[in-house]
């Protein structure tokens, strides 16, 4: 039987992103079982480049309210440290202040007088782009280089910091953290490397958490509690009828992650290919073997900003002809719709582009099926036209109606209408967004980049 840790360093990880639904009941299960911190993600790269560009965030100002308020209410009661990290999806600026005003609200609405700290690691190009002569900016695959104009091209550049910031502002008395972008494992991690703990267990142990529930049998109920010693952690379930098992937690390695027993991180890289993983009970894991291999510290920066402008169509399809001979129907319509822009707009249309994403045949991989696959019941063929401008791309959307909702397989028969659930069949979108950076960036020291805003419990200023 595995020996239970001693003199561990405890932390609650409720959920593996604010605003996806905290339960209160599990932050109160993981405080009775001796929680020293709480701490969750808040944003992530996932959903794309808009969010980093706009700096809005990706979930309702009402879930992040809902979740943020029952983590403070814990934080209070409890008179343990919340800890939050990539606040408002992207951790820019915007959203870091953003999260610090719903904050704010819930202090008054509430009562509660927490002492917060802000965490900015929003980036000026300007500043970036003087080190690109010091050798100080790496590019990361694919990128091949860092040019000047490419910082500058972005709206919004952040840095993705590591736990020694959270330590700072934990040291200096506060009671709460809202970070800017962060690494998923760092903003879990920073308690435990404060108080002592293990570097490797400490950084195996928020890697595996990041998530919440996700390194559990059952993901969707509630999150984790990670108990952090010297030499190993231990991580379970907050929800009585969840488990943990050495198969969940070791999987998580292999999440987000292209090497899945390594794992770089801004000081240093995150060994796991001597962990042990032993099942202390039916719903306890116990991990031994970790490691962590202090490395020159690095940042990895992110940048994003607008470029195009998209409208969209849609139709339904169940003409068996057209269905039966997808590959062909598609290539088709991609001629015919491009030579009526050519014809119609001209060269006004500029540098546009018409996308053709068939739902139910091969929208997501886009690769062409051909037989001797059977044909499918229904199509649902998205259209998407980008342009320069927003009233030139519903130009080229509006050109191209009729050939979209009419367009026959051969020519010479009767002309087919296609299903179209909207009228004005045109949707505008807006603007497109693109990440422009995949780079890193050398420091000298974790708070480099780093701008700390402490403040006073009475307090709603910046």
């Amino acid at each position: 039987m595995t020996e239970r840790l001693q003199d561990t360093v405890n932390v609650v990880v409720p959920v593996g992103a604010l605003g996806t639904g905290v339960r209160a009941r599990d932050v109160a299960a993981g405080i009775a079982a001796g929680a020293h911190a709480i701490a969750c993600d808040a944003g992530s790269t996932d959903s794309g480049p808009a969010y980093l560009a706009t700096g809005r965030s990706k979930y309702s100002r009402d879930a992040v309210k809902h979740d943020l308020r029952i983590l403070m209410r814990a934080q209070a009661e409890a008179g343990i440290p919340l800890l939050i990290g990539s606040c408002g999806t992207s951790g820019c600026d915007a959203a870091l202040d953003w999260t610090y005003d719903i904050a704010c609200e819930i202090a008054r609405e509430d009562g509660l007088a927490p002492r917060i700290a802000r965490l900015f690691s929003q980036q000026d190009a300007a500043v970036l782009e003087s080190r690109i002569g010091e050798g100080r900016i790496l590019p990361l695959a694919p990128m091949t280089g860092a040019e000047p104009g490419l910082f500058a091209a972005c709206e919004r550049i952040v840095a993705l910091m590591g736990p020694e910031p959270y330590m700072a502002a934990l040291q200096a008395g506060a009671d709460i953290v809202l970070g800017g972008r962060t690494t998923d494992t760092a903003v879990i991690a920073a308690l435990p490397l404060l108080r002592g703990a293990g570097a490797g267990p400490a950084w195996h142990a928020g890697k595996v958490a990041e998530c919440g529930g996700q390194c559990t049998v059952n993901p969707r109920d509630g999150g984790v509690l990670i108990r952090v010693g010297a030499d190993a952690f231990e991580i379970e379930p907050l929800s009585a009828r969840n488990a943990c098992t050495p198969q969940t937690v070791s999987a998580h390695m292999l999440y987000e992650n292209s090497d899945p027993g390594r794992l770089a991180e801004p000081g240093g890289v995150l060994d796991v290919r001597g962990a042990v993983y032993h099942a202390v009970d039916e719903r306890v894991v116990q991990v031994t073997g970790s490691r962590f291999e202090p490395a020159p510290y690095s940042m990895k920066l992110e940048g994003a900003s607008g470029s195009g402008f998209q409208t969209l169509m849609l139709v339904g399809i169940q003409d068996p002809d057209v269905l039966a001979e997808m590959d062909r129907f598609l290539e088709q319509m991609q001629s015919a719709l491009e030579a009526r822009v050519r014809q119609a707009v001209g060269e006004e249309a500029g540098a546009f582009s018409i996308s053709l994403r068939a739902y139910g045949w091969n929208a997501v991989s886009g690769a062409v099926i051909g037989p001797p696959e059977p044909p499918p019941r229904e199509v649902g063929l998205l259209f998407v036209a980008t342009a320069a401008t927003q009233e030139l791309a519903t130009r080229i959307a509006k050109t191209c109606n009729p050939f979209f909702f009419h367009l026959p397989l051969d020519a010479g028969i009767e002309l087919p209408s296609y299903a179209f659930p909207f009228s004005p069949a045109e949707i505008e979108r807006g603007q497109v967004f693109d990440f422009r950076l995949n780079h890193v960036v050398r420091v000298e020291h974790p708070l480099e980049l780093v701008r700390i805003r402490h403040a006073e419990p009475e307090s709603t200023d910046a």
